[in-house]
């Protein structure tokens, strides 16, 4: 092997060791910041929804409903639905977390945050969504919503994490992906009847708060 190739070579792994000890300081900024909070619910959502939505509104509100329920609300701390979460745990006097993600596009924190931390790496910020919620709301969104929500549902399906409630906000929304559900994944095998009583579905917050609280005794 030329000199030029094992430099590069030593160089690289350098850089590994030096991520492995980011990623150890993550981890351990986020127990220490979040060890405090109070029983929690994770809320996932589009960042792209603006305040004159009226999903927006329903995302305060169904916050709001959390905090009166005496949960802290965790969000991904940005914009759009994350925002509406925050806002709506915030001005009701409830803990309003913000697990902040930095991105090349997007995204800023939101005004309504009173526990943050900030992450490089979306394991380490989904590791702490789970580890500190004992209920999880998605709503509408993206591919980052979906990804927290299938992360949740394999973890609870293969038993790793204990059973806790995880509510689907928008039935028109999530219609569509449970009917998949039905007529491609439980036809073929791909998961149980039972996996489809992992989750709720509703479009009342009220009504996603008391199943919440059915599940979940603080």
């Amino acid at each position: 092997m030329n000199r030029s190739k094992q430099y590069l070579i030593d160089d690289l792994s350098m850089q590994e060791s030096w991520r492995l000890f980011k990623i150890m300081s993550e981890i351990v900024d986020g127990f220490e910041t979040l060890a405090e909070i109070g029983p929690a619910v994770s809320m996932f959502g589009s960042a792209r929804v603006t305040p004159d939505n009226p999903l927006y509104q329903q995302t305060e509100e169904f916050a709001r409903e959390l905090s009166k329920a005496g949960f802290s609300v965790i969000t991904g701390g940005g914009p759009g639905l994350m925002e509406a979460g925050n806002k709506g745990a915030f001005e009701a006097d409830g803990e309003s977390i913000g697990l902040h993600i930095h991105l090349p596009l997007e995204q800023h924190k939101n005004d309504y945050l009173n526990v943050t931390c900030d992450f490089r790496y979306f394991f380490i910020r989904k590791l702490m969504f789970i580890k500190y919620a004992l209920a999880y709301v998605a709503l509408p969104g993206g591919f980052g919503t979906l990804d927290e929500l299938a992360e949740a549902l394999v973890l609870i399906q293969t038993h790793r994490i204990k059973p806790f409630p995880i509510v689907l906000f928008g039935s028109e929304f999530w219609g569509g992906l449970i009917d998949w559900f039905k007529g491609q994944l439980l036809p073929n095998q791909f998961i149980a009847k039972g996996d489809l009583d992992l989750f709720f579905i509703t479009d009342d917050a009220a009504e996603g708060v008391a199943h919440i609280k059915r599940h979940v005794i603080i």
